[in-house]
């Protein structure tokens, strides 16, 4: 449920649309923040191809049949225009005077914001200079701003950061032990990523155990394709897994997660490979498909059922990091109130989860076979009665994050306007 700010009246636009700008992809969800509700939710992908493909879903009174087509979409711009027309055509259009701001997923917000920010020119040339940190999204995300801003120049335009809830970690978390000049010249530090998932599943923890977010120190574990672990004490993260990119870390679909930093030099000495081959292979080629050639959890466990040593030997080395960061991040934290999986692989893989906590009784932490096994699309606790930390499955929602933040903002800023603006 969703907490209307504190302006929203029977006249006040209540409307966020959420935009998540890939590459070659936007995503999009249209939300009343007068209760959560999702008005409309879509996808435009391979954008810039002859095969680019819409998908549209009108939520809007229960709900309406899902819109395809098919054909090339030239660019991002082309890309919103379509989103546009198809809200239109369900009465949902970007002039609708109930269309309170547009909210923006930006990857990388690096120490200067630290909250949601109402975009500017000054925001804008800010969130370039970061490119050289986040080369495959930054980019992206500008394209979708500019693009929302001159369809709209009077609507505010709202930036949510993946970086910005881990802004409050301590320099000893966030500092790697480099030359300090060198790392700050060059930006070089632990940002971590998935932020917006972080924030939102450790409140939602919180809430599921009956407690305010200042009183609960959670783990949280958000396992999709990309993978991170976060230590949150009393609502404020104080370590996260992913670094300066978003590479370091968890083993995950394609990336590799920790590795030696020597084994960059090795392979460009010893096997002749470039700078952007090696890049191509932590990023690309590594984690779960390059230890058994599947990203799919599902696949593997199925592999591993017919006893595929292969996949059998990936799992437990995804397993192991998984144990090794809830270790860590548990001496982090000192007292841990719980454990909580998120994401695609954390929501949907109960083997992953058993195999995660099995061991770590002495730490206070067991899961229920039976409640673990249990399929169920809320929040819920898989922990048996006894145990002194409980394991939750929280479903994440980054995109009712985002327009929950958007919406604040725009609220507060509406509040505090003079009479005269």
């Amino acid at each position: 449920m969703t907490n209307p700010s504190p302006t929203a009246g029977p006249q006040a636009p209540t409307r966020v649309l959420v935009l998540n700008s890939g590459s070659s992809s936007v995503k999009y969800q249209l939300l009343d923040m007068r209760d959560g509700d999702r008005l409309a939710v879509g996808l435009v992908e391979r954008i810039g191809e002859e095969t680019s493909r819409l998908v549209h879903t009108p939520l809007l009174g229960g709900g309406g049949e899902k819109r395809e087509k098919s054909g090339p979409i030239a660019d991002h711009a082309a890309a919103l225009k379509a989103v546009a027309e198809e809200l239109a055509a369900d009465g949902l259009g970007l002039d609708s005077p109930e269309l309170a701001a547009i909210g923006h997923r930006v990857v990388h917000g690096g120490l200067r914001f630290t909250a949601p920010t109402v975009i500017d020119e000054e925001v804008l040339a800010e969130i370039e200079r970061l490119v050289p940190v986040a080369p495959l999204h930054n980019p992206a995300n500008l394209t979708g701003i500019r693009t929302a801003m001159s369809l709209r120049p009077d609507l505010p335009q709202v930036a949510v950061f993946d970086t910005a809830f881990h802004t409050t970690m301590p320099e000893s978390a966030a500092r790697y032990a480099i030359d300090v000049e060198t790392a700050d010249a060059h930006r070089i530090r632990r940002y971590g990523f998935h932020g917006t998932s972080h924030a939102y599943v450790s409140r939602e923890t919180a809430r599921l155990l009956g407690k305010a977010p200042e009183e609960v120190n959670v783990i949280v574990l958000h396992l999709g394709n990309g993978a991170s672990a976060s230590a949150v004490a009393g609502g404020r993260c104080v370590d996260t897994s992913m670094g300066l990119t978003p590479l370091e870390g968890l083993v995950m679909g394609t990336r590799s997660g920790d590795v030696d930093p020597a084994v960059t030099f090795h392979l460009m000495r010893n096997a002749d490979m470039s700078a952007e081959e090696v890049d191509v292979l932590l990023n690309k080629r590594s984690g779960l498909v390059g230890l058994c050639g599947d990203n799919d959890m599902r696949e593997i466990r199925r592999r591993i059922d017919e006893g595929d040593a292969r996949a059998a030997l990936a799992f437990d080395i995804y397993v192991h990091r998984l144990k090794k960061y809830i270790g860590a991040y548990y001496a982090v934290l000192g007292r841990v109130d719980a454990v909580a999986f998120t994401a695609g692989v954390g929501e949907n893989a109960a083997p992953v989860r058993e195999a995660a906590i099995a061991g770590l009784e002495e730490l206070g932490l067991a899961v229920d076979a039976g409640l673990n096994a249990e399929r169920a699309d809320g929040a819920r606790i898989i922990s048996p009665e006894y145990a002194r930390v409980a394991v939750a499955v929280v479903p994440t929602d980054e995109e009712l994050e985002i327009a929950r933040q958007s919406y604040a903002l725009v609220g507060d800023r509406r509040a505090n306007r003079r009479p005269e603006e």
